[in-house]
């Protein structure tokens, strides 16, 4: 009696809204799909606060018509790169160099101006806020997938499991799996008003701890930092004193962004990755992307890039029907291999950044000065691979045009 019809529009019902699930439900909305977005926060307020969007997720945001709009809010110009905490330059690149390896800019933005672009492409009411849920039922060819919230069931052609890191519904499908473990550190994430002195954007690594100071086209700092620490440890007397400790004595501006923070302003979060693959990243009518499905460290600046691939590739081979579930595993097929490559390389980023004795972080340095001398693009060829890559849908270059309203 579940059965699917093709006598009304397929729908889709995807269990949170954070920077995926909304990119996952502009697609599919702009798929002539019937969407609904349950959130089980009261508001749509990002937790975070800076995100950092590459030439990668911008082209998908390009299929649905948003990468533009993105692509303005591009803040870093000149020169940047990575230091040591004393402030010497390890490797120095520009922004234009970034661009023309992988044909456009990384652009740092906030995490709610973000979240705002993409609920401006959706119709009134297709996110419901204060809306907790539970998939309790998968659905197959045959019968739909269920979800169920405190107003009743709901009923779906597709799930879209959106609801991160912690997600419950990956526990529900893969019940066996072991889910993300502690990747050995934690982090801080600040915005701040720009300092008084001009400042160049920059990562800095010291000895198991590290430090980025980045502008954003609003005329605010985003700043964000790590160190080894063990799984949910918290400052007594606060993060803002955690932070002095840790990085008041390196080079400028990162005193003054210390300094400028508001105590309880600093977001302090351990980091997690899925040094697992999931067996597949559907089972039934339901797919799972974002951090649910492949959760990583932030040492490449990819997590958030790879839901909004993900959301793309899902709406993709989603189509326009109903007879989704034979067609979600090319989603696993083209989104597991490529998302658990990134995992990995993001892990021994992480196990490069995060060294800690003397001698190591000393070669480490050396290493990094040297391989620097060859050309800014000996550094950003890491990146090859990831930043170059190119949606599966139409984008702007192919004739599409941008979004402006939700149809």
């Amino acid at each position: 009696m579940d059965r699917p019809t093709s006598r009304r529009p397929p729908r889709a019902v995807v269990v949170g809204g954070g920077i995926g699930g909304l990119t996952a439900a502009v697609a599919l909305h702009q798929a002539d799909w019937h969407v609904t977005v349950l959130e089980r926060a009261e508001a749509l307020a990002p937790v975070g606060a800076g995100i950092g969007l590459a030439p990668n997720s911008q082209r998908a945001l390009d299929v649905i018509g948003l990468g533009d709009r993105v692509r303005e809010l591009a803040a870093w110009q000149g020169d940047g790169g990575l230091r040591d905490p004393a402030g010497r330059w390890l490797n120095r690149t520009g922004s234009d160099a970034t661009a023309k390896r992988f044909g456009g800019p990384l652009v740092l933005l906030h995490r709610a101006t973000l979240v705002g672009i993409l609920t401006s492409a959706l119709p009134a009411g297709t996110v419901r806020t204060g809306a907790p849920a539970e998939l309790t039922d998968a659905g197959d060819e045959r019968r739909a997938a269920v979800v169920t919230t405190p107003d009743g069931p709901l009923r779906a052609d597709l799930v879209v499991a959106a609801d991160g890191i912690g997600s419950a519904v990956r526990r529900t499908l893969f019940p066996d799996h072991p889910g993300p473990r502690y990747s050995g550190y934690t982090t801080w994430r600040v915005v701040v008003p720009v300092p008084d002195r001009p400042f160049t954007p920059h990562e800095t690594w010291g000895r198991g701890a590290l430090w980025g100071t980045q502008p954003l086209k609003d005329g605010r700092v985003y700043a964000y930092a790590a160190a080894l620490a063990p799984a949910g440890g918290r400052a007594p007397d606060g993060e803002k004193a955690e932070l002095l400790r840790r990085f008041g004595d390196w080079h400028d501006p990162v005193p003054g962004i210390i300094a400028a923070a508001e105590p309880g302003g600093v977001l302090r979060h351990d980091v997690h990755h899925m040094a697992e693959p999931l067996p597949a990243y559907h089972r039934g009518r339901v797919a799972v992307l974002g951090d649910a499905a492949h959760a990583m460290q932030p040492t490449l600046g990819q997590g958030g890039n790879q839901a909004i691939e993900d959301a793309i590739v899902l709406a993709h081979h989603a189509g326009r029907g109903h007879d989704v579930a034979g067609r979600l595993p090319a989603y696993t097929e083209e989104r597991l291999p490529r998302t658990m490559g990134i995992v990995r390389q993001a892990t021994r980023t992480g196990r490069l950044a995060m060294l800690s004795g003397a001698g190591p972080v000393a070669a480490r340095n050396a290493l990094i000065r040297a391989v620097s001398r060859l050309g800014p693009g000996i550094v950003l060829r890491g990146f090859d691979g990831i930043a170059d890559w190119q949606p599966p849908g139409r984008t702007y270059a192919a004739g599409a045009e941008p979004a402006t309203a939700p149809r």
